[in-house]
């Protein structure tokens, strides 16, 4: 189980297949998401790219499936094109069942994948996609802020109502080059962390699933610096 490392997928996949400005309405099933979420009201109306900084900064599980119904048309179809890419990037033992990585079992398998694999993924993100560099971007924001939308016949406008979130992602100022990373918990997986760094022209990728149940938190830092200080060296 992987958590909300997941997330890291949902938002590559949703950044090669976005169309611009492409704005998707809040579902009862997004809107019926557990925490952590972003707590939009059902109808309420997104540009899915300000959902991607949601997804990615504070790991929103609701603004996940409105994502995923934005891009594909339903969770599941969503979930079809998350195995599909898994499989073109190379993973041989990673299985999707939701977007944003809540411990779910279906009749096949249940949701998971191995730390190989997740490195596979995040490795795409940050060095082959084409929308690499987008991606970074969202990735290394501290903060961002963004407002709800309302179609009209003339077009888009916003309503005013104001977003804002934060990035989790405390590695980003404990060594220098950080790329990206996502966290993740669930009561099945642990802490998690997958996340990546530019050191001297080399990337180094670092997975970690099932690292510590509480109150084992910040195992996951210690050990990514660990790793990234092993590889670099």
């Amino acid at each position: 189980a992987m958590a909300s490392t997941t997330k890291i997928m949902t938002c590559i996949l949703a950044l090669e297949n976005l169309e611009d400005e492409a704005i998707v309405a809040f579902s009862k099933q997004a809107q019926q998401q557990p925490k952590v979420h972003l707590g939009a009201m059902i109808g309420e109306q997104f540009c899915i790219k300000d959902l991607l900084y949601s997804l990615m900064l504070e790991s929103h599980n609701d603004s996940a499936v409105a994502i995923a119904e934005g891009i594909a048309g339903s969770v599941e179809a969503f979930v079809e094109k998350m195995n599909q890419k898994a499989k073109e990037i190379g993973c041989k033992d990673t299985y999707f069942i939701t977007p944003n990585g809540l411990d779910a079992t279906d009749a096949e398998r249940f949701h998971s994948t191995t730390a190989e694999d997740l490195s596979k993924i995040m490795a795409y993100c940050v060095l082959k996609s084409p929308k690499r560099e987008t991606f970074l971007r969202i990735c290394t924001k501290k903060n961002y802020y963004f407002t709800d939308y309302k179609k009209s016949e003339n077009g888009v406008f916003a309503t005013g109502k104001t977003y804002g979130v934060h990035n989790k992602n405390a590695f980003l100022d404990m060594m220098e080059g950080v790329l990206a990373g996502k966290t993740g918990f669930t009561n099945k997986a642990g802490y998690c962390y997958v996340g990546a760094l530019e050191r001297d022209g080399r990337t180094f990728v670092v997975s970690l699933l099932a690292c510590g149940w509480p109150n084992n938190k910040t195992y996951k830092w210690k050990d990514t610096k660990k790793l990234m200080e092993y590889g670099i060296e």
